[in-house]
């Protein structure tokens, strides 16, 4: 059966030197375009209003009205036609004006059929040529990437896999590959199984300082922040629950500000704000925290009475570092409506010679929360693209954006990272347990704990296989793996249907447990 010939792609080329533009037309129409030619704006402006044009190509120096003038009138009846502006001029100004007036393109004459073509390629068919490129491009890699996938048994070769698997989630949805895109998103199921067997193998040696242990929430402090202080001030910046892939969206805004330079760590267990986040700051693991601190550590999984005391811990691990107090300015912003007075507190902090202007950012966290409480956040972040999306769109108009706008401003580095990530939870998985145990759906501690599938869960009743604080007699440790979440078998079927498909965090996976750390440099 023969597929249905593409309809021809409708240009306008309005010039007054239109005759001397054969070549030109002749070469778009060998290509298969449909060319319209008219010498002057007003013909042009009935043409289309008769039919509509998928591209014009429009003279700014004509007889009678001017390119611009046109280009006025055509932005008015259709907000979104697509213009390229050709013109004789190079001078500045009229170039700023056309782009002003969102043409998608502009020329110099004289030009070459082989340029014009190239600017009408680009932006007529550039989405199918990079749909193409993107299907072809994977196709090319997938056997290999397979390969490294089953075969990964270090940390970082999960890493490199897991980050390249991300990258290609990002390109095929752009391009609009959901075949594509499904196979990708079944070969991170596959990862997520093997990461979590190597995991729960490979962690208890981890926390008894392996040689081969990557580089942790304990080490980020130390590996990044410190070889950057000095005379000037330096941001310190958390973005609290962000994935990779959250954070891969982010960066084309960050790109125009700063240079770049992106690395991992991984994230301790459990993989929650009051361990990963404790351990970011202080340098420390719990159980360090915990002897330093008694009086700190109650023992619950409570955020807010186990992340008071950030401020503190950056400063004892800084003087531990450096042997020298070091100033540090401390915000934790829960809401957007404190950004004027978090700047206004920032700026004061930046006189402070050496200063570090350390800040956590809230709101991935409470939102990721707060889909599982709200119908309608869980209908507008339904997925994980879904979530990146509104997690965008967030950041565009964000505190935290105008804080590092005005950082690469000023010429001040930044240090970027999260605590941890989270993952779209999907399975149950049954866990008997005394009333003592904590409440998070992805960690349980607890006496006599344990689940009802093994293979769902790492368990141990070795507090030193996660370095947590020693507890009671006969206290067990659950962390989940893969997308399981755990539930008690009373009033089975209402956390079932509340929890699945919920993003939550505290368990093993690529997602929760491989996050960014980048390094931002201010342009110019």
């Amino acid at each position: 059966m023969t597929q249905p010939a593409r309809p021809m792609k409708r240009i306008l080329w309005v010039d007054d030197e239109i005759d001397l533009l054969r070549p030109h037309l002749l070469f778009l129409q060998a290509r298969g375009y449909h060319v319209d030619a008219i010498s002057n704006g007003d013909d042009a402006l009935e043409l289309m209003r008769r039919a509509p044009y998928d591209l014009v190509l429009l003279d700014e120096q004509m007889p009678g009205r001017r390119g611009l003038e046109v280009l006025e009138v055509m932005r008015r009846a259709d907000p979104h036609q697509r213009v390229v502006m050709v013109t004789k001029s190079e001078e500045d100004h009229t170039m700023t004006e056309a782009i002003g007036r969102r043409v998608q393109d502009y020329l110099v004459k004289p030009t070459s059929p082989r340029q014009v073509l190239s600017v009408v390629t680009r932006i007529l068919e550039g989405s199918s040529i990079r749909q193409q490129r993107a299907a072809q491009d994977f196709a090319a890699r997938f056997s290999e990437l397979s390969r490294l996938a089953s075969d990964a048994s270090t940390a970082d070769e999960f890493a490199v896999v897991y980050t390249e698997l991300v990258d290609w989630q990002l390109l095929l949805r752009q391009a609009g590959e959901d075949g594509l895109l499904d196979t990708v998103n079944a070969m991170v199921v596959d990862l997520r199984r093997l990461f979590g067997v190597f995991v729960v193998r490979e962690y208890p040696k981890w926390m008894r300082d392996s040689e081969d242990r990557p580089r942790l929430s304990v080490d980020l402090v130390r590996d990044f922040l410190v070889p950057r202080l000095g005379t000037d001030p330096v941001y310190f910046v958390v973005l609290d629950c962000m994935r990779l892939d959250q954070w891969r969206a982010m960066t084309p805004l960050l790109a125009e500000f700063f240079e770049i330079e992106e690395t991992y760590h991984y994230s301790i267990l459990p993989t929650a704000t009051p361990y990963a986040r404790n351990a970011i700051f202080s340098g420390q693991y719990p159980d360090e925290i915990a002897r330093a601190r008694p009086e700190w550590w109650d023992a619950s999984d409570d955020e807010g009475s186990l992340n008071a005391f950030e401020d503190e811990l950056l400063a004892e691990q800084l003087k531990r570092l450096t042997g020298r107090d070091v100033p540090v300015h401390y915000e934790k912003i829960f809401s957007d409506r404190q950004g004027e007075k978090v700047r206004g507190r920032v700026n004061s902090a930046l006189k402070t010679p050496g200063a570090v202007i350390a800040m956590v950012f809230n709101f991935v966290d409470l939102m990721t929360h707060g889909r599982s409480e709200s119908p309608i956040l869980m209908e507008v972040a339904r997925d994980e693209a879904a979530l990146r999306d509104l997690t965008l769109a967030w950041f565009e108009r964000s505190t935290a954006f105008d804080v590092l706008r005005a950082a690469a401003r000023q010429g001040h580095k930044v240090i970027l990272t999260t605590d941890h990530g989270s993952i779209l939870c999907q399975h149950p998985s049954t866990v008997f347990a005394r009333r003592d145990a904590t409440s998070n759906l992805r960690y349980k501690f607890g006496q006599d704990l344990r689940a009802e599938v093994v293979s769902t869960a790492f368990a141990t009743r070795d507090e030193a296989d996660l370095r947590l604080p020693s507890g009671r007699l006969g206290m067990s440790y659950l962390i989940a793996l893969d997308d399981f979440f755990f539930v008690y078998p009373t009033k089975l079927r209402e956390y079932q249907a509340r929890y699945r498909n919920s993003f939550l965090h505290g368990g093993i996976s690529p997602e929760e447990m491989i996050v960014p750390v980048a390094s931002l440099t201010p342009r110019g």
